[in-house]
């Protein structure tokens, strides 16, 4: 699935409820001494590998000796492996063997943004699970979560950072981060728009107007204008198309 959509902690998750002590309704307690240690980070029975930078054959090599042994508490060792597409075609290949008949007590979770990098020869051995993006409405919701939360106060323009993120929750929470240390605690919708260099309606409004009175003179000035303010052509195209889409709607 895309960046930013809950991928990982998802993995930690499962990972939890696989090793949990007193699961409820397919959900970890998160008060067992597993769960605690799965917080934490310091589970020895979950580890974590960055694909990233634990790419090479070496490094699957150890992998493959760490499978061999039982896990010290709980029922599962348990390996999350971020970003799998980054491993070598040797680091694949070294893998290929322990995926096809791994112990009893091993369970692989695998996370990429990019599945199509991965072998077929890996993809054929796994459970896929394609993750979407997340909704501007429910990224929406747990933004004013958090801010109620922090007792900020805040506008609608907090539609605008969710309209941003592109249905990423983790680029939401940094454009949020960015936003309260220029607010000083007082969320309004005209400190979002400059913040993060968001164009205001009322421009697009115009240029659609231009465009249909054939008025290409004031077109080119308000599109300069935009521009010279420091506006990327990134943000007004993908802007535009968000504010004809709605104006369609």
């Amino acid at each position: 699935g895309p960046r930013g959509v809950g991928k990982t902690t998802t993995a930690r998750i499962l990972a939890k409820t696989l090793n949990c002590e007193n699961v409820t309704n397919n959900n970890p307690c998160n008060k067992c001494m597993n769960c605690k240690n799965i917080t934490m980070g310091s589970c020895l029975n979950v580890q974590e590998l960055d694909g990233a930078s634990n790419r090479g054959i070496d490094e699957i090599r150890e992998l493959r000796e760490a499978v061999k042994y039982p896990p010290s508490n709980g029922k599962y060792r348990i390996f999350i492996i971020d970003e799998v597409h980054m491993l070598t075609k040797e680091a694949f290949n070294a893998l290929l063997k322990t995926l096809e008949e791994p112990p009893s007590h091993i369970i692989f979770i695998m996370a990429t943004t990019d599945d199509h990098k991965v072998p077929i020869t890996i993809r054929s051995r796994t459970q896929k699970f394609d993750f979407k993006l997340i909704s501007k409405d429910k990224i929406s919701n747990f933004l004013i979560k958090i801010l109620n939360n922090e007792k900020i106060n805040y506008d609608d323009g907090i539609d605008k950072i969710a309209q941003k993120a592109n249905g990423s929750l983790r680029d939401a929470l940094s454009l949020l981060d960015q936003v309260i240390v220029y607010s000083n605690d007082n969320l309004d919708e005209t400190t979002i728009l400059n913040v993060l260099g968001i164009i205001e309606e009322n421009s697009f409004l115009n240029i659609l107007n231009f465009i249909h009175d054939g008025n290409n003179k004031d077109l080119t000035i308000q599109i300069n204008q935009l521009l010279n303010d420091g506006y990327s052509i990134f943000n007004f195209i993908s802007g535009f198309n968000d504010f004809i889409r709605n104006c369609m709607l």
